[in-house]
């Protein structure tokens, strides 16, 4: 391995572990609901709505920082961004309400550059044929956060560790990470530094969201992806608690099995992705299958299957999220990848944005604002999720192929 290559590698591995640490901020609320109920006054709908401001930040910073990467390079922009999650942690840990808010906020603001960061160092320097696959492999670091932020946090809250403990050491491991970022991730040539990128960002960010396939890519990542970010995430300890009566530590490594699953699911099927040389046939099986575990979840009789399987079948199924970040990339002219990966980001986590207080309010409605809430009272408020994944497939079936088979054949 040359020094250039190996220098990249390890650009592209500590933002991965940068994507990492802020998946693990995200999804470390659902393992806390309780204790950040009586540290801030708030029913589990209140704390649901705070902890949704991450995707808040995470969605319209998506745009800019895709746009800064095309001008600026991950250098400049990305131990910004970790800064800016590191303290958002601290912010939160306070314990003060509106602080709390302002710091889930900027933990989105500033987390989006881990993806955007790594997924632009592994498309911008390794061959077209391997997209799938390192995209995947990015994801699969943000989903082992996903899953820590549960599996390894859940156990720590329950020995009682103070969730304002947690949330200080993850702030200063945030600065930590910054640092870091800074020096290992190369600087650009000279020459590929721009004047007047700003201007260059916008055309750039135009093209994107004039093709048609770019909308596409967002709408079907997005629908594919609210079943893990506001179910699971969010939700998803509560409902195995309220819903079928399991204790905590369970509820919890039952939890943590769906972005497990994503673990697998995300580098496997962007693998199989690349070596079929089609997008459209892992997506469209991925989201039929994920749509399966979904129902059997929702109305399905529990004890049933083996423990723990579900949970990682549905993850596998939903890393096909993953593949219209490919798709986008190969959709729009290489000129434009950071852009066009800042737009499917922002496309799809806006709808966890605006979707995560809608469905915290149908819980309120459903449950009558008691904090005691029933299977059935689940199954009404995220019923709609079923019809989101069947527009998935519909939608995947209109997208274009865009695979290495397909521009071969062309």
């Amino acid at each position: 391995m040359s020094r250039g290559v190996r220098t990249v590698v390890v650009a592209w591995l500590v933002t991965a572990v940068y994507y990492f640490y802020q998946y693990t901020l995200r999804s470390a609320p659902a393992v806390m609901m309780p204790q950040l109920s009586d540290a801030f006054g708030l029913t589990a709908m209140g704390v649901a709505s705070m902890v949704g401001l991450f995707y808040w930040g995470y969605s319209p910073f998506s745009l800019i920082a895709g746009a800064a990467m095309d001008g600026l390079g991950p250098r400049k922009v990305v131990p910004v961004g970790a800064a800016a999650v590191g303290i958002g942690a601290l912010l939160f840990a306070t314990g003060n309400g509106t602080a709390a808010s302002v710091g889930r906020f900027v933990q989105g603001a500033g987390g989006v550059f881990a993806l955007v960061g790594a997924i632009y160092i592994a498309s911008s320097n390794f061959p077209a044929s391997k997209a799938a696959t390192l995209i995947g492999a990015t994801q699969m670091f943000g989903m082992a956060g996903g899953s820590a932020g549960q599996f390894v946090v859940g156990p720590l809250i329950a020995s009682g560790v103070p969730w304002s403990t947690f949330w200080i050491g993850m702030g200063v491991g945030g600065l930590a990470i910054s640092v870091l970022l800074f020096f290992l991730i190369p600087a650009p040539e000279p020459a590929a530094r721009r004047d007047g990128w700003i201007k260059t960002a916008g055309i750039g960010l135009g093209v994107v969201f004039r093709n048609p396939q770019s909308i596409l890519c967002g709408l079907i990542a997005g629908l594919l992806f609210i079943p893990t970010t506001i179910f699971d995430m969010i939700w998803g300890v509560r409902f195995l608690q309220d819903a079928h009566g399991y204790e905590f530590a369970n509820a919890v490594i039952r939890s943590a099995t769906v972005p497990f699953g994503w673990i697998i699911g995300c580098p496997l099927l962007g693998f199989i992705s690349d070596r079929i040389g089609r997008r459209k046939p892992v997506i469209i099986a991925s989201a039929l299958v994920l749509l399966a575990c979904l129902a059997w979840v929702l109305y399905g009789t529990a004890g049933v299957l083996p423990p723990y399987l579900l949970g990682v079948v549905m993850g596998v199924a939903s890393g096909a999220a993953m593949l219209p970040y490919t798709v986008i990339k190969e959709a729009n002219p290489p000129g434009v990848g950071g852009s066009a990966t800042g737009v499917v980001n922002f496309l799809n986590f806006t709808f966890s944005a605006l979707l995560g207080p809608v469905f915290g309010r149908i819980m309120a409605t459903v449950s009558g604002g008691t904090s005691s809430m029933t299977l059935e009272h689940y199954q009404t408020t995220f019923e709609p999720l079923l019809y989101g994944v069947g527009l998935a497939v519909v939608l995947a079936l209109i997208l274009r192929e865009t695979g290495p088979a397909v521009r071969k054949d062309t």
